[in-house]
């Protein structure tokens, strides 16, 4: 018998140290094991990564931004179907164990020993939204102990209900879908409240292999996986006989479902203001924080614009054939709400898929004479009046381009003597223009086409007069839209309001103005535009409803082509040409090639819309002139046309 140590018989001793050292042995390995582990109450202010949405002014959907697919939603809107699939599939005993099911993970170790390896997971819900949450998903026995240990410490701190909750909005479904909200929009077209019981037992069955059974992927396959989850429901009880027989047959995918455009409805907007909204809220708080934007698109004119320019542009591409031009053209609309600055339309291309490059903000290109009017504004700011006369002949300009000798000329090649500047805008002669120019100084041209609302950098030279200075097309839209907003100058936006996920505003906007010309003048020039449609260059849009101002712009051998005019409401610019600024073909000019476009989608947009009436301020007058002579006609005296003029410069009957 062994003798006693210090009172202590050994075999007892031996066993005390044992027992010590297994002791130890399993807290070492305890604390080994949680000194990593991720703090349980770092859920509390979990906020999974959700989806942002941007809506049109009409609350169209335009775009969905995020880095995960996910739409969280409480657990009231998930459907009962879906929760019993769930649990007959994955989880049993969800409602009863304590996050380990000692049973599950003691047969699954059983198959394991048969097999030789991981063959059967014995992972509850729990455990599952541990791993998904905390750790990484390589099966080893060390990850199997933490997801546990996890796994009980999530049970203790919420209840079934919350975790449940967790975790349908955070499991991947595949295709792109976390959460069974993305899941059944992306699967089925619809929220997943209203799914139906095959559609939930589909959603069920994917979290054992989304990407294998993913129906966009392998519908066959997540048919069958589908009917599995069906056949477990029914052993369990949670649904009929009938309800399983009905399901089963029902097809995987009904005609509703489908996957999401690709491309939103208006690409070359979102482009435009996705840096604005990185500005304003940050890119992770943008991809990932579930808010939603307005903006100010609106869905018909969007529509009008893309239908406008598609159609017209096949026609020009059919002329430039005729005349052995190969390149395709392209072309840009934007429309303005001249009293907000709010951006109703913006196309930048004939196909976003193709060429993401947006021509409507990033495009530099000569204006050619759609910039003439700023010249003509001026004046008029300057006290000259529509029936000032200007010399329509040729003339050598001293150092009038880069320091060189420059001789203009115009479109026609003919000259008409002394014209009123009304005509002289009217019919876009250059002559008269650059004349015009030349007595103002191109300088004081150059700071108040600034004030106008163009931002680009002007030359300062002659030419400037025939739009030789490259801008682009919306910042030369601000600027006519600033004629029709009697002289406010409006900066363009195109976000109304940024709301976070708890439904409070985090930016709304400020529309900016400032005073660019006086009301009166903005009143005399929008009178003097109003002449280019009714008897100048811009003739062929006679034919719309309302009041209408406008200009047409053609640069040298037709390389460009465009059109820029307004109503009391809208300012819409539109260009043409071609990326490599090639010909567009004979005779296509601003009249030919971008009138056809702004006349299809003004008259779309302003058909059911009142047309409203230009400003006519106080102090200005009206009196019928000669168009050739700016002389004043009395009545039943000839030729005559209605002509605005600030009270006290108007003509006056001859003595």
């Amino acid at each position: 018998m062994p003798k006693p140590f210090l009172g202590i018989r050994v075999g007892s001793l031996v066993g005390v140290l044992l027992l010590g050292a297994v002791c130890g042995s399993t807290l070492a390995a305890y604390l080994a094991l949680t000194r990593d582990l991720p703090q349980i109450r770092e859920l509390e202010n979990y906020s999974p990564s959700a989806v942002t949405r941007i809506y049109s002014s009409d609350q169209d959907l335009l775009a969905e931004l995020y880095v995960e697919k996910r739409d969280p939603v409480p657990m009231a809107s998930i459907p009962k179907d879906l929760i019993a699939a769930l649990l007959a599939t994955e989880d049993r005993n969800f409602y009863s164990h304590h996050g380990v099911d000692i049973k599950g993970i003691l047969r699954a170790v059983a198959k394991d020993i048969r097999a030789g390896g991981f063959v059967e997971g014995a992972s509850t819900l729990t455990q599952q939204l541990s791993k998904t949450l905390f750790l990484t998903p390589r099966k080893t026995i060390v990850r199997k102990l933490k997801e546990a240990l996890l796994a009980i410490q999530l049970e203790r701190r919420y209840t079934k209900d919350e975790l449940l909750t967790f975790y349908l909005n955070q499991i991947y479904l595949g295709s792109g879908a976390y959460g069974v909200q993305a899941a059944a929009k992306i699967y089925f077209g619809k929220p997943v409240q209203e799914l139906d019981l095959a559609q939930c037992a589909l959603i069920a069955g994917l979290p054992k292999a989304p990407s294998r059974y993913s129906p966009l992927v392998n519908p066959d396959l997540a048919k069958k996986r589908r009917n599995v989850v069906l056949d477990q429901m029914l052993q369990t009880g949670t649904i009929d006989a009938e309800a399983h027989r009905r399901a089963v047959g029902q097809a995987v995918i009904p005609k509703a479902a489908g996957k999401p455009s690709g491309v939103a409805p208006a690409p070359y907007f979102m482009s435009f203001i996705k840096g604005r909204l990185e500005a304003l809220v940050g890119a992770s708080l943008l991809y990932k924080g579930g808010l939603t934007i307005r903006t100010t698109l609106s869905r018909e004119p969007q529509q009008e614009a893309q239908s406008a320019l598609t159609a017209n542009l096949a026609t020009l591409e059919q002329r430039m054939r005729k005349q052995g031009i190969n390149t395709p053209p392209q072309a840009a609309l934007v429309a303005l709400d001249v009293h907000s600055g709010a951006i109703l339309a913006m196309v930048g291309g004939r196909s976003y898929e193709t060429s993401a490059f947006n021509r409507a903000t990033d495009a530099l290109r000569q204006p050619g004479s759609a910039f003439k009017p700023i010249v003509y504004a001026y004046a008029v700011e300057q006290g000259f009046t529509q029936n000032q006369l200007l010399l329509d002949a040729p003339v050598v300009f001293k150092g009038g381009r880069e320091g060189e000798d420059w001789q203009p000329e115009n479109f026609s090649h003919t000259y008409q003597g002394e014209i009123p500047m009304r005509k002289a805008l009217a019919q876009s002669e250059n002559i008269p223009t650059v004349r015009l120019m030349e007595r103002l100084g191109p300088s004081s041209v150059i700071q108040f086409a600034h004030a106008l609302g163009i931002n680009s950098p002007l030359a300062n030279n002659l030419s400037l007069a025939l739009g030789t200075s490259e801008l682009n097309l919306l910042e030369l839209t601000t600027v006519y839209a600033t004629f029709a907003n009697q002289g406010q100058c409006i900066t363009p936006f195109g976000i109304l309001e940024i709301i976070d996920n708890h439904g409070r505003t985090l930016w709304r906007v400020k529309p900016q103005h400032h005073v660019a010309m006086s009301r009166t003048g903005a009143a005399v020039i929008t009178d003097m535009l109003q002449a280019v449609i009714q008897e100048g260059t811009g003739q062929p849009a006679r034919r719309l409803p309302g009041p209408l101002a406008g200009k047409t712009g053609t640069t040298n051998q037709c390389r460009d082509a465009l059109f820029v005019g307004y109503s009391p409401k809208i300012a819409t610019g539109v260009w043409v040409g071609t990326d490599d600024h090639t010909i567009l073909g004979e005779k296509e000019t601003g009249a030919r090639a971008a009138l056809p476009i702004w006349i299809d989608f003004m008259g779309a947009v302003l058909s059911d819309a009142p047309q409203g009436y230009f400003d006519l301020p106080a102090d200005v007058v009206k009196v019928n002139i000669n168009p050739d002579t700016g002389q004043l006609v009395g009545p039943g005296e000839g030729h005559a046309v209605s002509a605005l003029f600030k009270r006290g410069s108007e003509p006056l009957a001859s003595p």
